[in-house]
């Protein structure tokens, strides 16, 4: 009797070659590597994708439409609540959890270097995370020209953050990410 052949679709090599991507960077996403991994022939990829680079097209575009969503739904708020909004933002992405994504934002930022469909995607990435963050600063009462400088000022604090250990400099170190996230917002 045959074994069973495993069945994946689109979205599971998509999941997988991110997972991939993360840990070994562009340079070890390739199809033997991917199939190996997920235990399956290297025919069954060209069943789902053209080619190599149309997989790096839809991992980029998962990962495009994934961070996108994202920030929109943390930035949502209520008028009057867009401050409650921003520390909530700044809170997110500045936490140890946060450090699950940390890989494949390196990973792709990495990519974009060397790659300019990578780099327009994650200019697209953080067009928005910037311009979202923006609307609320804006509802906040602050100028154009401050509200964009806070903008860049928060995604820079929580990514240098997300990649730094400061647990041995701070005793209290929620006491100090708070200190910072309410001058940001503030």
């Amino acid at each position: 009797m045959k074994s069973a052949r495993k069945v994946l679709d689109r979205p599971a090599w998509i999941k997988a070659a991110s997972e991939i991507l993360a840990e070994h960077g562009i340079e070890g996403l390739r199809v033997e590597t991917l199939a190996k991994y997920l235990r399956v022939t290297k025919g069954s990829f060209y069943w789902h994708f053209k080619d190599r680079r149309d997989l790096h097209d839809a991992v980029l575009t998962h990962w495009k439409h994934g961070r996108i969503i994202d920030i929109q739904k943390q930035t949502r708020a209520e008028p009057g609540q867009e401050i409650a909004a921003l520390l909530h933002t700044i809170e997110v992405y500045a936490s140890p959890r946060s450090r699950r994504g940390i890989p494949i934002e390196l990973a792709v930022r990495d990519w974009a270097r060397r790659d300019a469909v990578a780099a327009r995607i994650v200019e697209e990435v953080d067009t928005e995370r910037l311009a979202c963050t923006y609307r609320l600063f804006v509802a906040c009462g602050l100028d154009d020209a401050e509200a964009k400088a806070r903008s860049v000022m928060l995604y820079a604090y929580v990514f240098g953050v997300s990649l730094m250990r400061c647990e041995r400099f701070a005793s209290d170190l929620t006491a100090l990410k708070t200190w910072i996230a309410e001058r940001i917002a503030h």
